[in-house]
């Protein structure tokens, strides 16, 4: 395996960065990596329910996640405790980095691999049934100042952003990405 790739292992931390700042880490069970997907399952990592008025993550949610090391987005199905899909929440991301599980000096604590995703603010809903669509945080994503700063990476993210919402839209387009 490379070295990014997953090591065999069942379990790895998710690292969301925000503005150099991790924005929340969790655990998650490695699904599958294919050297360029991976693949893991994660149950909401929230504290209690977040109620964005078009979909509720709560206690209870899993979501299957996606992410790519040559792609700007990640995609999430979510599932309510039903087994029942919700929809998917997309964000456009960086490409995703996994760190291999390594020791900490002087041989103590084994750290364990983690998948590294910096989040540029751009986010999509598609509810399960197709109707909802929705691109979201268009606002923070103006006012993070990317496109000043780093206009290659803000071309990108828009590009991202257009190409899952083109996805969204299209019968199957997620099925199809995810398969």
């Amino acid at each position: 395996m490379s070295a990014n790739s997953a090591e065999p292992a069942d379990r790895l931390e998710i690292v969301l960065v925000k503005a150099g700042r991790t924005k929340i880490r969790y655990p998650a069970e490695l699904l599958g990596d294919d050297g360029t997907r991976i693949a893991v399952r994660a149950p909401w990592a929230g504290s209690g329910v977040r109620d964005f008025g078009f979909v509720r993550f709560e206690p209870g949610d899993v979501f299957t996640e996606y992410y790519w090391r040559d792609r700007w987005y990640s995609v999430k199905e979510v599932r309510a405790a039903d087994g029942s899909v919700k929809g998917w929440y997309c964000d456009i991301t960086r490409p995703a980095v996994l760190s291999p599980a390594r020791t900490r000096p002087g041989g103590e604590t084994a750290v364990g691999a983690e998948l590294v995703v910096e989040d540029l603010d751009l986010d999509l809903w598609r509810s399960a049934d197709g109707r909802d669509v929705r691109r979201l945080d268009e606002d923070e994503f103006a006012e993070s100042g990317l496109t000043e700063t780093d206009p290659e990476a803000a071309s990108a993210a828009l590009a991202a952003l257009d190409t899952l919402e083109a996805l969204a839209l299209r019968e199957g387009g997620f099925e199809e990405l995810l398969a």
